[in-house]
């Protein structure tokens, strides 16, 4: 189901008119009109001012069901954590992630191919 079918059955199920919207999130009606027919896509942000609006939670514009879809667990398929899930390893990524993020982006490059060669050198 595309966004602006979805936004258009949400608003005419609460029996709202584009006018109803517009005052509610100040947003110009002829824009909202746009966004329905799917001329326009909406931004995040304008998404979750329309959500307010209609006064649902912002995962119905994207899912058709009653309750929220279910979290997808993920695992490899032994069932095992994933390395950094927990303990030292998470504390260690955690460590990892900051510091490559103050890195200038050629270093971080030249880093991964290091890790890569590192990883694939034969022992």
């Amino acid at each position: 189901m595309y966004i602006a079918d979805r936004l258009r059955q949400l608003r005419e199920s609460k029996n709202f008119s584009q006018g109803d919207i517009e005052t509610r999130t100040g947003l110009l009606r002829c824009y909202i009109s746009r966004v329905e027919n799917g001329h326009t896509v909406p931004a995040i942000e304008t998404l979750e001012k329309i959500a307010r609006a209609l006064e649902v939670p912002m995962y119905q514009i994207f899912y058709d069901g009653e309750e929220p879809p279910k979290l997808l667990k993920i695992s490899q398929s032994n069932g095992e954590n994933l390395w950094g899930d927990a303990g030292p390893a998470s504390r260690y990524l955690l460590k990892l992630r900051k510091a490559l993020a103050r890195m200038h982006p050629d270093d971080r490059g030249l880093l991964m191919l290091l890790a890569q060669k590192i990883a694939n050198r034969k022992r």
